[in-house]
């Protein structure tokens, strides 16, 4: 690597509406408490990221939208992404060699103060742990809810998010877990996962929890019918500039239903006091040691042909749950460069 090389990185940008490209840009020198990281793997957040891709983010929360290390600023030109997986090549004593992850966009290389890392522990493949901002978001929506003992709890969306969810779930004494989705092939992500799967017309009512995550109309107004008097709704899906319409009319108020948001740029409310924003990253990335979140990882592509997956997930040519981004320190065949996932991966 010539010294030229040593001082720029490589980056993805969004640069217009349904455009993307890598672009060549300075490398800082790391000052006493940052740390150089080398990219290893990097995940695609399909749902925000296309949200950026399409330029659809509102003006209104273009500011509480800001990924931490992003570059840029909404519609376009934008540097985007959070699930960055790397190797420390220089920084404080301690940190030189460790894997880490950081909430930073697509990028080969990067100088990040060393409080943005979280070290991967070492039963964590760094591969699957791209999830960690992923599982982080569910870790986030469980301490919203608070599910109990015998509770009966359904997840509606049986994509990246709500499939975590369900995950999450599954070790909980629940007296009833199902996770719903209008899509049938999604029944093989729910058995790879060990969960009861349903399609919405078939799924039990009288639910004490239900999270939704499908991103749709329909899977909204299904959460109001299985919710049982009382209940509460955890919405986690971000419909970005899209109107929705749901019927809070009929038996909404009198079944005293409730509809609560669940977003994981804060801690929620009730464990704000006691847990940081770093611990629960550092949570999420020990849940990972469990092999059943290898389901979600659907397919990988070579770093170079990042700004053609993103138009592919876009576009719907590729379907993926989370699409890992490989990076050359990885050690990546050419076979490996752009891998379109087999129907059974793709789920």
């Amino acid at each position: 690597m010539t010294t030229q090389q040593q001082n720029e990185a490589t980056a993805y940008w969004t640069v217009a509406p349904g455009r993307g490209e890598l672009r060549t840009e300075a490398l800082p020198v790391p000052g006493p408490e940052e740390a150089l990281v080398r990219s290893l793997y990097s995940g695609i957040s399909k749902g925000t990221e296309i949200v950026v891709h399409q330029a659809a983010v509102p003006p209104c929360v273009a500011e509480q939208m800001r990924a931490p290390h992003q570059e840029g600023s909404f519609p376009s030109p934008v540097k985007f992404g959070y699930l960055s997986v790397g190797m420390v090549e220089q920084g404080p004593a301690g940190w030189v060699g460790q894997t880490v992850f950081c909430l930073h966009p697509h990028q080969d290389r990067y100088v990040v103060p060393v409080s943005s890392l979280t070290r991967v522990p070492d039963g964590v493949p760094p591969r699957r742990a791209v999830l960690t901002g992923t599982v982080e978001t569910a870790v986030n929506a469980l301490w919203e809810a608070g599910p109990r003992l015998g509770d009966r709890v359904a997840v509606i969306g049986a994509g990246l998010v709500g499939g975590m969810v369900a995950t999450l779930l599954r070790t909980f004494p629940l007296g009833r877990l199902q996770l719903v989705d209008v899509d049938p092939a999604r029944k093989d992500l729910a058995d790879a996962l060990g969960v009861d799967f349903a399609h919405p017309d078939n799924a039990l009512p009288d639910c004490d929890i239900v999270f939704h995550c499908s991103a749709s109309e329909g899977g909204l107004e299904r959460c109001l019918k299985l919710v049982g008097d009382e209940g509460e709704i955890i919405e986690m899906s971000w419909y970005a500039d899209r109107k929705i319409t749901i019927p809070l009319g009929e038996d909404f108020h009198a079944r005293r239903l409730s509809i609560r948001a669940s977003q994981v740029g804060a801690v929620a409310r009730a464990r704000r006091h006691r847990r940081t924003a770093a611990d629960r990253l550092e949570l999420a990335v020990s849940l990972l040691e469990d092999p059943v979140f290898e389901a979600f990882l659907t397919g990988a592509s070579a770093f170079a042909e990042l700004p053609r997956v993103v138009q592919d997930l876009a576009d719907g040519r590729l379907e993926a749950l989370c699409h890992v981004i490989v990076y050359p320190a990885a050690g990546a065949s050419p076979a490996q460069s752009h891998q379109t996932p087999t129907t059974e991966t793709a789920r």
